[in-house]
C-alpha cells in the first residue's frame, strides 16, 4: 500500500504483540499455529517501519511471566525463536538490521544462546535499523537486576549511591544505549503494560488496537503513527 508516514515519525517503537492464541483459536487450530502467523507477521512489520523511516523497532516476545505457559507452548516459542534466527540472518544482514536480544537468558539454554550470540555478532555493524527483540524479559527483572549492578559496583563508594541521578542508574538497565520508545502499540485489546519496559515507557505514548497481532500490518501501523503524530509530547511540563 502507498506509505501515508505523517512527518512526525517516532524514532523507536515497540510493540506488545498480543493475540497470537486467540487468531489460532478463532481458525480452530492450536496456539503454536497463531505463534508461527505471528512471526511472519514481525518481519512484515519491520519491513514497514524500515520504509518509514523508523529507527528502532522492538517487540515483546517471550516474558518472564511466559515461562509458566504449558510446556509444549513454550518448546514452540523457543523453537520458532532458533528458527527466525537461521532463516532470516542473511535477510537482516543484507538489509542493514542489527539485532539486539534483551532479557534473562540463562533460562533459555546453551544451544539457544549460541544462536542469539552469533546472530547478534554478524549483524553488529548494520546501523539501518535496529531491532530488539524482548524475550525472557520482565521489567521488574530489568530493574532488579540493574539495582544489584549498581549496587555491587558502587559498595565501596557510598557518596556515588547517595548522589546518583536517574541518568547514572538507567546506564544499568538492559536497554542501556537504546532510546526509550516514543510508540508503545499493544494489539488484540488488552490495555496494560505486562511487566514490560516499566522504567523506560514512563513518557511513552500508549497506542491500543483491537486488532490481533497475526491480522495487523502496514494499514494498522499507519494508523498508529497517525495517531502518534497527533499526540503532544510535553513530559509533564507545560507549553
Amino acid at each position: 500500500m502507498e506509505n501515508t508516514t505523517p512527518k512526525k515519525v517516532p524514532t523507536h517503537v515497540s510493540i506488545i504483540m498480543d493475540g497470537n492464541g486467540r487468531w489460532a483459536a478463532k481458525r480452530g487450530r492450536e496456539r503454536s499455529f497463531g505463534h508461527i502467523a505471528g512471526a511472519e507477521t514481525v518481519e512484515r512489520v519491520a519491513e514497514a517501519c524500515r520504509d518509514r523511516g523508523i529507527k528502532y523497532l522492538s517487540v515483546y516476545a517471550f516474558s518472564e511471566e511466559n515461562w509458566n505457559r504449558p510446556k509444549d507452548e513454550v518448546d514452540t516459542l523457543m523453537k520458532l525463536l532458533a528458527d527466525t534466527i537461521s532463516n532470516k540472518l542473511q535477510k537482516m544482514i543484507d538489509n542493514g538490521t542489527k539485532l539486539i536480544v534483551i532479557g534473562n537468558r540463562e533460562k533459555l539454554g546453551d544451544l539457544l544462546n549460541s544462536m542469539i550470540d552469533f546472530a547478534v555478532e554478524k549483524t553488529s555493524g548494520n546501523d539501518r535499523t535496529i531491532m530488539v527483540v524482548f524475550f525472557s524479559y520482565s521489567g521488574r527483572w530489568d530493574i532488579l537486576q540493574a539495582a544489584k549492578r549498581f549496587a555491587l559496583e558502587n559498595a565501596d563508594n557510598p557518596d556515588a549511591i547517595k548522589n546518583a541521578t536517574l541518568d547514572d542508574f538507567s546506564h544499568y538497565l538492559a536497554t542501556d544505549g537504546i532510546p526509550e520508545p516514543d510508540l508503545l502499540i499493544r494489539t488484540s485489546g488488552e490495555q496494560r503494560i505486562s511487566n514490560y519496559l516499566l522504567w523506560q515507557a514512563a513518557y511513552t505514548e500508549f497506542y491500543f488496537t483491537p486488532v490481533l497481532w497475526p491480522d495487523f500490518g502496514e494499514e494498522e501501523l499507519d494508523k498508529a503513527l497517525l495517531e502518534y503524530s497527533l499526540r503532544d509530547r510535553r513530559y509533564g511540563k507545560v507549553k
